[in-house]
């Protein structure tokens, strides 16, 4: 039943996102993901992403069938497309595959079996759609709000001291090489989720069922409510806003190298196409939930999210798309969204009700003094500077302390049972 809600909640959500961009002329996610069944997809490792999740549920033999059967359909997709000129690019055949597991679900399975099924393909599409989701919510940001509140977080993102300028230079001196690291992470942050995701999820078969909590649905989450802050706190970041990529409507052409004069800050008009989606750094929220789920894996894969989290903090910054104080609302934001989502699993107390009310506190109290104190920010940032970072790092030890103490604790060693020692008769 649950799982039914839930699939009706998302249709209908995509078909309202669906009339809201036809409102603007532009395709909606749905009309988007059909053209993806003919014609040259946009993304192709975010639709096999889509397949290897949906795949979780089935047998070896089964997934390499699948997998087969994607790429042959892929193959011949290309041929036709080189015969008639036709742009190239690779993932209709794992778009077919989940919509053919999807037919055979509903035909040929019953019981458990269909609805396992079905839960694995609508979680590889519910990936893929979570994608094309965040563009049409990042259309309706351009086009709902003119003005961008950029003059606000740049002045108040003084107190720590400019990151974004900083990181900007020092991207610079580093090279090309540097740059076009931080682009393929910064870029494949979904990839890197669905392989997380499918290390979480490799028992499924076996167990014939889904863990209570996993990385996939904290990030279909956060990609779900974000946007919507967008919505309330509208900021495109210093690249376009101080940088050459705003062209005409950049208020100066100074990031990297000068910080802007600011003075008393106000509303800013901007371009219909940029999207304002800085507040917050989404980008860092995502990498913030895939460290988190990578600490129980393998070493390697500890190390992976490490470096994922480093290296997309440092790309959001370097490459001029964040501010440093949209990195701290990130930071909360994302700890908020999975202290929720693993009170949803395991069941809500007073705990998860005092963690998750503390950080929509923090996150609150973090936005409303970016709109309204900037300048006290800025001209007190030895004293307001930390404050932020200290805000932050409770919110870090609040969520640490309280999910720690959700564990499980291990069982006691059992002691042998004791018998008392029973007189001998004495001997005649």
């Amino acid at each position: 039943m649950l799982w039914t809600v839930a699939g009706v909640a998302t249709l209908g959500f995509l078909i309202a996102l669906e009339f809201a961009a036809r409102r603007y002329g532009q395709p909606g996610p749905l009309t988007v993901e059909a053209q993806e069944l003919i014609f040259a997809p946009h993304s192709g490792p975010l639709l096999y992403a889509g397949l290897a999740l949906a795949m979780v549920v089935l047998s070896w033999r089964q997934r390499l069938i699948a997998a087969a059967a994607a790429v042959g359909i892929d193959i011949v997709f290309c041929l036709v497309r080189l015969v008639v000129g036709a742009d190239m690019n690779f993932g209709n055949g794992a778009l077919w595959v989940v919509l053919g597991l999807a037919v055979v679900a509903v035909v040929r399975r019953t019981g458990t079996e269909r609805s396992l099924l079905l839960k694995g393909c609508g979680l590889g599409m519910l990936l893929v759609f979570g994608h094309k989701t965040g563009d049409t919510w990042l259309l309706i940001t351009a086009k709902e709000h003119p003005q961008v509140l950029d003059p606000y977080v740049a002045l108040a993102d003084h107190a720590l001291g400019n990151p974004s300028w900083v990181a900007g230079r020092v991207l610079e001196a580093i090279g090309p090489v540097g740059s076009h690291t931080l682009n393929l992470v910064y870029g494949q942050l979904p990839l890197a989720a669905a392989l997380v995701g499918l290390y979480q999820l490799r028992n499924v078969a076996t167990e014939r069922r889904f863990p209570a909590h996993h990385l996939v649905r904290t990030f279909l989450v956060i990609g779900l409510i974000g946007p919507a802050i967008y919505m309330i706190f509208p900021v495109v970041g210093p690249v376009y806003a101080y940088g050459a990529e705003g062209g005409a409507w950049a208020v100066s052409h100074v990031w990297p190298d000068v910080l802007p004069a600011i003075g008393s800050p106000h509303p800013v008009l901007f371009d219909e196409i940029t999207p304002r989606n800085c507040m917050p750094s989404l980008h860092t929220a995502w990498a913030t939930s895939l460290f988190i789920h990578t600490r129980r894996g393998s070493r390697p894969m500890r190390y992976a999210g490490a470096f994922w989290l480093v290296a997309t903090l440092s790309a959001t910054l370097g490459f001029g798309y964040h501010y440093g104080v949209d990195l701290v609302a990130g930071v909360v934001f994302a700890l908020t969204i999975e202290a929720a989502m693993r009170a949803f699993a395991r069941g809500w107390d007073l705990s998860a009700v005092r963690l998750v009310s503390y950080g929509t506190v923090v996150f609150s109290v973090l936005l409303v003094a970016y709109r309204f104190l900037p300048v006290q920010l800025a001209a007190h940032p030895w004293l307001f500077g930390p404050l932020l970072l200290l805000a932050m790092a409770s919110v870090i030890l609040f969520y640490v302390r309280t999910t720690q103490a959700w564990e499980p604790k291990p069982a006691p060693p059992r002691q042998p049972e004791s018998h008392p020692t029973e007189p001998q008769p004495e001997l005649a």
